[in-house]
């Protein structure tokens, strides 16, 4: 067992205000609790889990998107193990990793015992997606990407696609390799990405650290596992939660704060703003940062989720990645989504500007023939339930350049903090990156306080 945060300084109680119940928010609302704040979270949804959320649709429980972590979401996998719903939760011993692609026998992207990065050599020089030369080229570039500095601005504003085509990388082997990780984890396309970003995602998810690739994944709805746990880890702490509570505004005076809200003020010592960074613009007092419009050109990228439910089971995998198909990821949501016969698919779409905008019977049409044209049993299955979820502004942009415009959790307002995936945690807008960006806030807000956040000994 570990040793829970203890205050130091004075036994004052001192209040905090959390805006924000998603992942960052109910990170930085339990550190500042552990810490003998008094804390209120403030969450305009009826429900907490922010982005990473589930909704029930005729019986089904759906998620709004198909959230997989790592073994290296350090920070993540200790939120869940805190919130007490890790068990909910499915991570690979070892990564193995389906790669599907029509007419073609399944690939697999696997690790061996070797260290890093060695252990993924093996199967890139066996990927059967590739020709032979494709392969080593792949095993080449990936030295190369392991000695980009993700730090250096120079590469964060590089396109990760323009480096890619410098090393010879073909657009079979972008779109079988580079775009298989990097698309899903940035949100981007490899010609839209950031480089350093590309190189973060890849030093630390794969080239440093031999189990870091392993994958984890729900196996139960996101509200269950995030939302609804945090609610009770929330309450449990002494944490005030407050549920359909706009903020609209947050003042700063005297060395004290108010958040507004529609009805209601909060007075506060100290704020964590962990909402999405179009929100944070309009929420910050004058002079909080020094260009609020930096995060407004941050942008976003979309994502879409297509929840398919078949009359008979058609997919054989738990998931699988996906190459030469509008389809990029397939996950069987079957048990989560409580479907007691025939199989519940979902495909995610990340970057997905295209698809964003398309009209539903039309996604139907295209990704029902991309699935039978993938999957042989789904060609006589019939499709009985097709419910497309959209998040447009999923995440932030990382696009070349993106890096110099995400701000730090500290102000220039002390006592007053951000929080959120687009924040520079030096991750990418992922479940990790909101967490980091939680605990980070809490550092900040709590020393303006005069208290220093004890960690958690595990």
């Amino acid at each position: 067992m570990g040793r829970a945060p203890q205050p130091r300084g004075g036994s004052t109680m001192k209040r905090v205000v959390v805006i924000g119940g998603g992942l960052a928010g109910i990170a930085a609302a339990l550190d500042c609790a552990a810490a003998d704040a008094q804390v209120t979270l403030v969450e305009v949804r009826p429900r907490l889990g922010g982005a990473a959320y589930s909704f029930e649709r005729d019986g089904l429980w759906l998620d709004n998107g198909q959230h997989v972590f790592l073994r290296c979401c350090d920070a993540y996998r200790a939120l869940l193990d805190r919130l007490g719903s890790a068990g909910d939760t499915v991570l690979q011993d070892r990564l193995e990793l389906p790669v599907l692609a029509p007419g073609r026998p399944a690939a697999w992207l696997r690790r061996t015992g070797l260290p890093a990065p060695l252990h993924l050599a093996g199967s890139l020089l066996r990927y059967r997606h590739l020709s032979p030369a494709e392969r080593i080229a792949v095993v080449r570039a990936a030295a190369a990407l392991g000695r980009v500095d993700p730090d250096d601005p120079a590469a964060d504003g590089r396109s990760f696609g323009d480096w890619l085509k410098e090393r010879g990388q073909s657009p079979a082997a972008v779109e079988a390799v580079w775009e298989l990780i990097g698309r899903p984890t940035l949100n981007l396309s490899a010609r839209d990405a950031s480089l350093a970003a590309a190189a973060f995602v890849f030093r630390v998810g794969l080239l440093e650290r031999a189990d870091a690739g392993d994958i984890g994944y729900a196996r139960a709805p996101l509200q269950r596992i995030h939302g609804d746990a945090a609610l009770v880890a929330l309450q449990s702490a002494g944490v005030e939660v407050r549920l359909s509570w706009r903020a609209t505004a947050i003042e700063h005076h005297d060395g004290h704060f108010t958040v507004a809200g529609a009805s209601d003020r909060l007075d506060a010592d100290a704020v964590v703003a962990a909402v999405p960074h179009e929100r944070a613009a309009g929420l910050l007092p004058s002079g909080a940062i020094p260009d609020p419009d930096s995060l407004v050109r941050l942008g976003n990228s979309p994502i879409v989720n297509l929840h398919v439910c078949y009359d008979r089971r058609v997919f054989e995998h738990e998931f699988a990645a996906v190459v030469s198909s509008p389809v990029q990821y397939v996950f069987d949501r079957t048990d989560s989504a409580g479907l007691e016969h025939g199989q519940c698919l979902a495909v995610s779409l990340s970057a997905a500007d295209e698809e964003a905008d398309m009209p539903a019977d039309e996604l139907r049409r295209r990704f029902g023939e991309a699935l039978a044209e993938l999957l042989p049993a789904a060609r006589g299955a019939r499709i009985e339930r097709f419910v497309v979820t959209r998040e447009h502004m999923a995440t932030f942009r990382a696009a070349p350049g993106a890096r110099a415009l995400r701000p730090g959790a500290r102000t220039a307002v002390e006592g007053l903090a951000l929080a959120g995936a687009w924040t520079d945690t030096g991750w990418p807008a992922t479940m990790e990156g909101a967490v980091r960006s939680g605990h980070a806030a809490a550092r900040v807000a709590l020393a303006a306080l005069g208290r220093e956040r004890v960690e958690v000994l595990v």
